[in-house]
């Protein structure tokens, strides 16, 4: 049974499309209602008009009623021919929007036409015209009106001209009659709108209900003869579809026979790919390879093994440039990029490089990445790259160690070889060659017991092979001979190498040259018991004659002398002449002294410039000091050294070993002492030791000590000698001078710790105590009104330690003493002690303000030469010859030199060791500037010092 039913689409779009249709058949209607309903608006408005020009005929109008009359005729019969070509047109062409733009023109100048008349043709004087025209007019809109108001545009097109011109003229209008019917109008035109917009209300809907109801008569009639249509398709479908049950299910029943058949060839095939599949992926794991395949247009890549490799998971590597480069070693990317650009242009036939990435744990791997393009555009260029990479870290390590076995196989210091179990050289390092004088290819292939070069290991080869059957190595020392025949000691080591069934299948064998070894093991023997530099015995050599002397004498009794040698001033001439001269001077002087005392049993070097010589069985004491006055003879000899004459002499200590005494340290400690008592004394001598000379030394050691409490605790003091100036009579200067206040001891005199603190060093401290306490006096006396230069005493150490210029800038800065009223001495003899040094320490002082002075000026020598050089400022004569001046007239004619050649040097003289009347009137007689001595004052304290010089000012 077929049931025909009308199906109504109610889409949005197919909503939208109904609409836009009835919106254009409203129009077209709306068209043809204006243009049929027209003809008798017009023709009301025509007789309308024809009233009003019966009504307004008067022979002042003809003209202008006349001219509205022709107008309006006019706009009549085209409205009437617009209206039947309408008509006559077709309906497609009566669609056309032309004729609606047509009537809306017309209609304007309808309007307009009654709206002129009203302005024009009524009169202003006549209430009945104005009536009869004005109602005329009013019907004629309201007939257009109505009829127009099928169309609201229409409506206003006719309207609006037709009336607002008249009523806004009759509004401004000043009659007041006049204004009346400008309401009039105006009610009118609000009338005409109401009512033209409830006429044009009920045409639309009359008209949409018209539209809806033939679309849906349509409709129903469409839908039923598709109904039909569905009908007679639906039973060809029915025949049809019985047709093709038959054929399927034949197709069905072939159908399953095929997949039956296909069915298991897939089941094979499958079973089989995952075979393939399990040994690709056994075989992937096994070559530890990752493949991947790279997407050059979107940089996406797929990865397999990513944990393997890089310790990633798939998920965290998408992109090449993003999440694999990042990860590169910047070293290795230029390399890579090279290479892919070799590749991407076709360059090579494949891309395959070898880079360091980072894995997560922070490590570097070396991976090796191989690929090729696989898929390229019409222009070449590549869009798809597969390949593979594996971790070749351990390859790498690999590689490193066998370069780093091969460096060190070529690289060591012993000879190496490779051999075969039968001992046949597989490999020889370059020192192997070396040592054996043979070239690699005179080697290699070589039975090694065979060689010329093995002949005493080959004597050896029994033991040796058994050893390394048993054992596994041998070693040992044999006496070997190189290519060119000469010996040498090598030491010979082989290791076997075992197979994996245990037996030696390799041997390594180690060479090594024992010559050097020996050599210096003779050099070492040596050196335990000899001075390397003189050939003498050595400290450690002498050591042991010594005891075993000592042996002797307990034994038999006999006698033993120790002779302790020190050449004396030899530091200063190491200085001046440098430690190769030196070194030089010292070899001539020991070999002098050895060859001075042949019968001695060891002449010994045991410090930088000291000697001991040793005697066994002396005859006597005069016997000693004939070998000793002799040996002093011979060392101060002259002799050249790089061009220089040098006389150098010794002081010499001997202690002799007593039948009471056998104390080894007690006699090389007495011998020291003899000898630092004969230095004591000037030097170039010698002296025996005695119990006296032991007492002195040790209260010279207790005075050394004290003395270094002296200075921590105080116990210095500084004392001031007056200077007279002879000119003026008055006291302007003083000489600060160290004073010693023991506790024990009282007052020490200078004489018996000055000399002890240059020995020790400990006048460097001492003179910058009293360099300080010297400015600091001086300022306290120019405080106090008393301007008076003190003059402080520098010793050759201070001036050694080249810190004298920093030490006074900075004491007269804490003290802010002028530099004008401190003056330095230093005496003739200490000039001589490196002369270039003091003087550029002199100008260095000098530059500062400092006055300087040459202190005991004329006992030295060679003096003269340098005094022009020095930039001093006083000289003192020394108080030996202010002594001499009652004794004769020779120390007379010195001091009037002395004082002469100072004048003309333009320095001043100061006299020391004034005593008496006379020598101060001769001083005063030969233009001496300065005097000082007992006959002025003593060396007195400050306190002392200022009562002085209060009394001289009375």
């Amino acid at each position: 049974m077929t049931q025909n039913c009308v199906v109504i689409d109610a889409s949005p779009e197919s909503t939208r499309s109904v609409r836009r249709q009835f919106a254009t058949q409203l129009s077209i209607e709306r068209t043809r209602l204006l243009y049929q309903g027209s003809l008798l608006p017009t023709l009301f408005m025509l007789l309308n008009g024809l009233l009003c020009a019966w009504l307004l005929w008067s022979p002042a109008r003809y003209l202008l009623v006349g001219v509205w009359m022709v107008w309006l005729l006019a706009l009549v019969a085209l409205r009437v021919i617009q209206v039947a070509a309408f008509d006559a047109a077709s309906p497609e062409r009566q669609a056309k929007p032309t004729w609606w733009r047509m009537f809306l023109g017309g209609s304007a100048f309808s309007g307009l036409t009654l709206g002129c008349a009203a302005l024009a043709l009524v009169p202003v004087d006549s209430f009945v015209q104005q009536a009869w025209v004005f109602g005329l007019l009013g019907a004629a809109a309201l007939s257009a009106s109505v009829a127009y108001a099928v169309s609201l545009p229409a409506f206003l097109s006719f309207v609006l001209p037709g009336l607002l011109p008249p009523i806004g003229f009759l509004f401004f209008y000043q009659d007041g009659l006049q204004r009346g019917w400008g309401w009039l109008g105006l009610i009118l035109l609000g009338a005409l709108m109401v009512v033209a917009w409830q006429v044009n209300r009920l045409i639309e809907r009359g008209l949409l209900r018209r539209f809806q109801n033939q679309a849906l008569i349509e409709h129903l009639q469409g839908a039923q003869r598709h109904g039909e249509q569905l009908n007679q398709a639906l039973s060809a479908e029915i025949r049809h579809r019985r047709h093709a049950e038959e054929q399927l299910r034949q197709a069905q029943a072939g159908l399953e026979l095929r997949v039956s058949e296909r069915g298991r060839e897939l089941a094979l095939a499958t079973q089989a790919l995952g075979a393939s599949e399990q040994r690709l992926s056994l075989a992937l794991e096994a070559s530890e390879l990752g493949l991947w395949d790279w997407d050059l247009q979107t940089d996406e890549v797929h990865h397999t093994q990513l944990h393997a490799l890089f310790g990633l998971e798939p998920g965290q590597v998408r992109s090449v440039r993003a999440d694999l480069k990042p990860r590169l070693h910047p070293d290795d990317l230029p390399l890579l990029r090279r290479t892919l650009v070799e590749h991407l242009k076709g360059r090579s036939d494949d891309y395959r490089v070898e880079y360091r990435v980072r894995h997560t744990q922070g490590r570097w791997c070396w991976i090796e990445d191989r690929g090729r393009a696989v898929e390229r555009d019409a222009d070449g260029k590549v869009l798809r790259m597969l390949g593979t990479r594996r971790d070749i870290t351990a390859q790498k390590e690999q590689e490193e160690q066998q370069r780093l076995a091969a460096t060190v196989f070529e690289a060591a210091s012993e000879g190496i070889a490779i051999l075969d179990a039968h001992y046949q050289l597989l490999a020889v390092n370059q020192r192997f060659c070396d040592l054996t004088g043979y070239g690699r290819e005179d080697l290699i292939l070589r039975d090694l017991l065979e060689l010329p070069c093995s002949r005493d290991a080959r004597r050896h080869s029994q033991s040796i092979h058994q050893a390394l059957e048993q054992q596994g190595r041998w070693e040992g020392e044999l006496v070997e001979a190189r290519s060119n025949g000469e010996l040498y000691p090598q030491w010979l080591q082989l290791n076997g190498v075992s197979d994996g069934r245990g037996n030696i299948s390799n041997i390594v064998a180690f060479f090594t040259d024992l010559s050097a070894r020996r050599e210096s093991e003779e050099r070492l023997r040596y050196l335990a018991h000899y001075d390397d530099l003189t050939g003498l015995a050595n400290r450690a050599l002498f050591r042991l004659r010594l005891h075993e002397a000592v042996q002797r004498v307990r034994l038999n009794g006999r006698s033993l002398a120790l002779l302790h040698v020190d050449l004396d001033r030899f530091k200063l001439l190491n200085e001046s002449l440098g430690h190769e001269l030196a070194d030089q001077l010292l070899k001539k002087m020991a070999q002098r002294l050895a060859n001075a005392v042949p019968e001695a049993d060891t002449v010994a070097r045991i410090s930088g410039d000291e000697f001991a010589v040793l005697f066994d069985g002396y005859s006597n004491l005069s016997s000693l000091v004939r070998v000793t006055t002799r040996l002093l003879d011979k060392l101060r000899v002259p002799q050249r050294v790089g061009g220089h004459e040098v006389v150098i002499s010794a002081s010499v200590g001997i202690s002799v070993l007593s039948e009471a005494t056998f104390d080894l340290n007690a006699l090389v400690s007495q011998a020291d002492m003899a000898k630092q008592h004969a230095k004591h004394l000037g030097g170039d001598s010698f002296q025996f030791y005695t119990e006296s000379l032991r007492a002195s030394t040790l209260e010279r050691l207790q005075l050394e000590n004290d003395l270094r409490k002296a200075l921590d605790e105080n116990q210095l003091r500084v004392y001031f000698q007056p200077k007279l100036c002879l000119r003026s009579g008055r006291l302007h200067a003083a000489e600060a001078l160290v004073r010693w206040q023991h506790p024990q001891w009282g007052m020490v005199p200078p004489g018996e710790f000055i000399g002890l603190a240059e020995e020790t060093g400990l006048i460097a401290p001492m003179g910058e105590f009293v360099l300080r306490q010297a400015c600091w006096q001086a300022c306290e006396w120019l405080r106090q009104g008393w301007e008076i230069r003190v003059s402080v005493n520098l010793s050759v150490y201070q001036l050694r330690q080249g810190k004298v210029v920093s030490l006074v800038r900075q004491v007269l800065q804490e003290t802010g003493l002028a530099p004008h009223l401190l003056e330095l001495e230093l005496t003739e003899s200490q000039l001589l002690d490196n002369v270039e040094h003091i003087i550029a320490t002199f100008q260095q002082l000098h530059a500062l303000g400092v006055k300087l002075a040459i202190d005991d000026f004329g006992t030295g020598y060679s003096s003269l030469s340098y005094l022009k050089r020095f930039p001093v400022d006083y000289v003192k004569i020394d108080q030996a010859f202010i002594r001499g001046l009652q004794e004769g007239s020779q120390d007379a004619a010195i001091i009037r030199a002395i004082i002469a050649m100072a004048k003309s040097l333009g320095l001043e003289v100061v006299a020391e060791g004034v005593e008496t009347q006379e020598q101060l009137a001769f001083l005063r007689e030969q233009g001496c500037d300065e005097a000082q001595g007992y006959l002025i004052s003593r060396p007195i304290d400050a306190a002392a010092f200022k009562t002085l010089l209060e009394r001289s000012r009375r």
